[in-house]
């Protein structure tokens, strides 16, 4: 039976991971809270290793945050992630563990770029600015595994998941990524009975989202594939304007006011979906409709909220 060290197994991703892999059943779980192992600590990484012995990490540990935490906190955003990556990936291969799941962010592709994104679009072109602190760290925690895999052979490999939601997320109102700060403020605005929803941005721009259980579902794939990509995008395939997703939050939540769009504010990129053609052909597609994911994202929403466990403030 397999040892899988899951890094990061407390936030969104992480937990998920941790839900499917349990599912899974062919393998045991290894997992460290923060407290315990600080991942900056390059040392403290190397006797975890050494100790744990895990044949598998997936990284699933960053610091993460929307277009405002992003902008704000740049210098933390890519020393921290750059650390993650790096006082992990070489520990992994200094500690013998022969494989390693890496997870970057569509985010790290050019601003500009053919749709649906490539994976050979990676490098092509200048980033987004309001995120390149992030996807700089990012970038170079892909290369790394990229790198170790040709140079001594070891299976460190990456996945580009699309923008993410799902259970656990972060509803920090001006940290939180869109879908889950919607959400929060939807649902604000019904309890207070306000006539009129504010949301940043003119609306109009193209975003692709993925449930993260469909997510977890993919990396549990890949961990059957002898040989995947080196990185490989993880989405839909398919996007839906901002304006759109405020309607169906909306929906869901049951708030009846009105939507106003607050043009001063960034819109980031205006379209951005993967082309999935990748994951498709070794045999994995997402399965979670935008509806549905919503739907049951908003039911784990009020269940956090009720019992006190809601993040609305830290976002790492």
């Amino acid at each position: 039976m397999e040892k899988i060290f899951v890094a990061g197994h407390k936030g969104m991703v992480g937990s998920a991971i941790v839900r499917r892999l349990k599912a899974f059943k062919r393998c045991k779980i290894i997992t460290c809270p923060k407290k315990k192992l600080d991942l900056l600590d390059r040392s403290a990484v190397d006797s975890f290793l050494n100790q744990s012995r895990p044949d598998i990490i997936i990284n699933a540990a960053a610091k993460v945050g929307g277009i405002m935490a992003n902008k704000t906190l740049p210098a933390e955003f890519i020393y921290q992630n750059l650390a993650i990556n790096i006082n992990l990936v070489d520990a992994a291969f200094r500690q013998g563990v022969p494989r390693l799941i890496n997870l970057g962010s569509s985010c790290i592709y050019p601003k500009i770029v053919p749709l649906p994104i490539s994976e050979e679009s990676l490098l092509s072109g200048k980033l987004e600015p309001t995120n390149d602190a992030y996807a700089i760290a990012k970038i170079a925690g892909l290369e790394m595994c990229r790198h170790y895999r040709s140079q001594y052979g070891v299976m460190f490999h990456s996945v580009l998941p699309t923008n993410l939601y799902g259970p656990g997320d972060n509803y920090h109102l001006d940290n939180a990524h869109v879908l889950p700060a919607l959400i929060r403020k939807f649902h604000e605005a019904k309890m207070e009975k306000k006539k009129a929803v504010e949301v940043w941005g003119s609306g109009t721009p193209l975003r692709e989202f993925l449930y993260v259980d469909d997510l977890a579902d993919a990396i549990v794939h890949l961990m059957t594939i002898k040989s995947p990509p080196d990185y490989v995008n993880i989405g839909t395939g398919r996007e839906c304007s901002i304006t759109k997703l405020c309607e169906l939050i909306k929906e869901v939540v049951g708030f009846n006011g009105e939507l106003h769009f607050d043009s001063s504010k960034p819109d980031g990129v205006k379209s951005k979906v993967l082309n999935v053609s990748s994951m498709e052909a070794i045999g994995w597609k997402a399965n979670v409709k935008l509806r549905d994911g919503i739907k049951r994202t908003y039911a784990d929403f009020l269940k956090r909220l009720e019992d006190g466990t809601l993040r609305i403030n830290d976002y790492n």
